[in-house]
């Protein structure tokens, strides 16, 4: 995981040939079944994670609980997730040119959520892909970070993280 995505794009898994994955529409968005009395005071928002098979087999996929990992604000500082209202993949076939799409209901202090870090293990065919990691975050207007227009002004999310990321030393480097 050399470079985080941002939220939207698709990742390719190297390892299972065809299989791609992107964590998107990053939206605040009041949970189907009512909120948990845990998150009172926590301002609460969805992101979905889909799976899409290129490849020429079947394969099944699993994305439950535990396998999704949500940090918000700029220490990292987890979020809390409803599972009781979110909705996973459990040991789906996903067969090929088709897909299969959780969704995850989260909450956190609204003035943590310009930032959102959304980590992915993904199990294919019982066996664990590497991580994945995208970053977004939710504006003022509530519009996904990721959707912002191609001319976006040299200050936004993912500048930054670019920025940040060269900045950084290289891998085993001096």
């Amino acid at each position: 995981m050399d470079e985080p995505n941002v939220v939207g794009d698709w990742q390719e898994y190297d390892e299972h040939a065809g299989l791609r994955v992107r964590v998107h529409r990053l939206e605040t968005a009041e949970p189907p079944r009512g909120r948990d009395d845990a998150a009172a005071g926590l301002t609460y928002f969805s992101v979905r994670v889909t799976v899409e098979n290129r490849g020429a087999r079947p394969v099944c996929v699993h994305l439950e609980d535990g396998q999704i990992d949500v940090r918000v604000g700029p220490d990292g500082e987890g979020a809390f997730i409803d599972w009781r209202n979110s909705q996973f993949i459990e040991g789906f076939d996903v067969h090929p040119l088709r897909r299969a799409t959780a969704v995850l209901f989260a909450a956190g202090p609204e003035d943590s959520l310009g930032l959102v870090d959304v980590q992915v293990q993904l199990r294919v065919d019982d066996e664990w892909a590497d991580r994945r990691l995208w970053v977004g975050g939710l504006g003022a207007a509530d519009e996904p970070v990721a959707l912002a227009p191609t001319g976006a002004a040299a200050g936004g999310l993912a500048h930054q993280v670019s920025a940040f990321l060269k900045d950084q030393p290289e891998p085993g480097g001096a």
